[in-house]
């Protein structure tokens, strides 16, 4: 199950360091990083998380699809690399604001919520996610109320 997730970065992998210029210090790659974890933790990363995956990182960070497409393989490398939560979070502590940090978190929804359905797992995730990002409970909730009721909409609320 984790061994086609793992084929699509080791297929993208351009030798094992960040391409296009996201370095490791580079707080869209520790976003992005988090974003890919979002969307693999459940065992299934479908057509339609990987879709709605560049369309966020894309916007998100006013990428081309080129870039966008690059800094999402430098997310998966750093991603399988990493330990825990923490070195990402952290990272986003020091280089954004709370407004900035609870974005992160309502993209996390966002990629959640792509295929329709959200697990323990995700919902866990981004639990811990957020905690250490600083963001409240109550915050939390409502982000991922906005995104689930925007995803139910078609998109029509907020995007």
């Amino acid at each position: 199950m984790f061994d086609s997730i793992r084929k699509l970065f080791v297929d993208m992998d351009t030798g094992g360091k960040p391409s296009g210029g996201f370095e490791e210090g580079d707080y869209r790659l520790a976003a992005a990083a988090l974003l890919v974890h979002a969307a693999t933790i459940d065992g299934t990363f479908s057509e339609v998380e990987r879709a709605k995956l560049h369309v966020v990182i894309k916007q998100r960070f006013d990428l081309d699809d080129v870039a966008t497409d690059q800094l999402i393989v430098a997310a998966g490398v750093a991603e399988q690399k990493a330990v825990d939560l923490y070195h990402f979070t952290a990272l986003l502590n020091r280089s954004l604001d709370e407004a900035a940090r609870a974005r992160i978190v309502e993209m996390m929804w966002q990629i959640v919520y792509a295929d329709g359905v959200v697990t323990d797992f995700e919902d866990n995730l981004i639990w811990r996610a957020a905690d250490l990002l600083g963001i409240s409970r109550g915050e939390r909730i409502a982000l991922k109320e906005r995104v689930m009721a925007a995803a139910t909409d078609g998109g029509k609320s907020s995007q």
